[in-house]
């Protein structure tokens, strides 16, 4: 009994360190990053069925992308992939701290309270600007192991989380923006097209 229980914790910890993978930028990453105005980031993300080993390798894959791009989230229809998967990692420094990996992830609770704080996206790069989201969140989610999750997130892990997800229904974070001259002005300078914004409400 001993023996298969010691075998289960060292299961729990291989499964942990499943998604482990070197936070070191690669000469060439395994997926490429696609950029505001192509379509592919507009379409919707499918619910994904059974978490297999395929989808651990999407993860590292993506994972490696974004350390290799410096970001901090990254969600599969940024690679033109159309399933419900984001990874995070707000610990970039720290080989160690293993990311987040979420599959099928759903929001059931928000914050009253809104925060304004300043965000960007692998996918329009050097654009910075305000975004206002709620401060806290509740969510629901499978983890690498198809191990349904709940979690609790509040500041920059919550906004993470609201960034990333709203990748999955084709929603970028510019399409959040109010200000609309400060909008005008950083897309301009980075070589983007206010057209390909696509304002929600």
């Amino acid at each position: 009994m001993a023996g298969s229980f010691a075998e289960l914790a060292r299961q729990a910890d291989k499964s942990r360190d499943t998604m482990l993978v070197p936070k070191t930028a690669l000469e060439t990453p395994p997926l490429e990053i696609h950029t505001l105005g192509d379509e592919v980031l507009r379409q919707p993300a499918r619910r994904i069925g059974k978490v297999n080993e395929q989808v651990r390798e999407l993860a590292r894959d993506m994972l490696r992308s974004m350390y290799t791009a410096k970001g901090i989230g990254l969600a599969a229809p940024q690679v033109g992939i159309h399933q419900q998967l984001l990874v995070i990692d707000l610990d970039l420094e720290n080989a160690a701290t293993p990311p987040l990996v979420l599959i099928n992830p759903e929001i059931t609770a928000a914050s009253a309270g809104l925060d304004t704080h300043e965000e960007g996206c692998l996918s329009i790069p050097g654009v910075y600007l305000d975004v206002v989201r709620p401060t806290a969140i509740e969510l629901s989610f499978r983890d690498e192991m198809g191990r349904p999750r709940k979690m609790k997130a509040d500041g920059l892990m919550a906004r993470c989380i609201q960034h990333e997800m709203d990748h999955l229904n084709g929603v970028l974070f510019v399409d959040r923006v109010t200000d609309e001259d400060g909008l005008q002005k950083e897309l301009k300078e980075k070589g983007f097209e206010r057209q390909d914004v696509r304002s929600v409400a």
